[in-house]
């Protein structure tokens, strides 16, 4: 009987940055090279904030002229008596940061569709930016919700 040449010993796997899964070739983006990058909540998220503070520097551009607006993915600790803060204003640097995670994840919606996702984040930001001027939210835009 014949005996194989092969060794007893199995000969290493070469494994480079380029690995391959199973011989499929380097993982591409979902998308592909031809397609824009599909939207996250991340990206809703900063663009309902960016687009929301926007207007009201438009409404408001005095009071807030040295305003900083800043995004975070959640706070460092949790408050007593209050919870997990959905924004954190510093009046004396001028400053509102809001929080992605409590804001998107631990609020109540009617519905979990994206215009409502985008109401409740305008919402904090107008609650916010009200709590950084001293002013009631509903005073920052009023001529926005009168229809007659």
């Amino acid at each position: 009987m014949s005996r194989s040449r092969r060794s007893a010993i199995p000969e290493p796997t070469v494994r480079g940055r380029g690995r391959d899964r199973h011989g499929r070739g380097v993982r591409s983006s979902a998308t592909g090279p031809f397609l824009p990058p599909l939207r996250t909540r991340i990206d809703l998220f900063d663009m309902t904030v960016a687009s929301t503070v926007e207007y009201l520097r438009g409404v408001w551009p005095d009071e807030l002229a040295g305003a900083v607006f800043e995004t975070a993915a959640g706070p460092h600790s949790v408050v007593a008596d209050v919870g997990v803060e959905r924004w954190k204003v510093s009046p004396a640097s001028r400053r509102v940061v809001f929080y992605r995670l409590p804001i998107q994840r631990l609020s109540r919606l009617h519905y979990n569709d994206e215009l409502h996702q985008r109401m409740i984040i305008e919402t904090c930001v107008f609650r916010g930016i009200a709590e950084l001027l001293g002013k009631d939210p509903w005073e920052l835009a009023p001529d926005r919700f009168r229809h007659f």
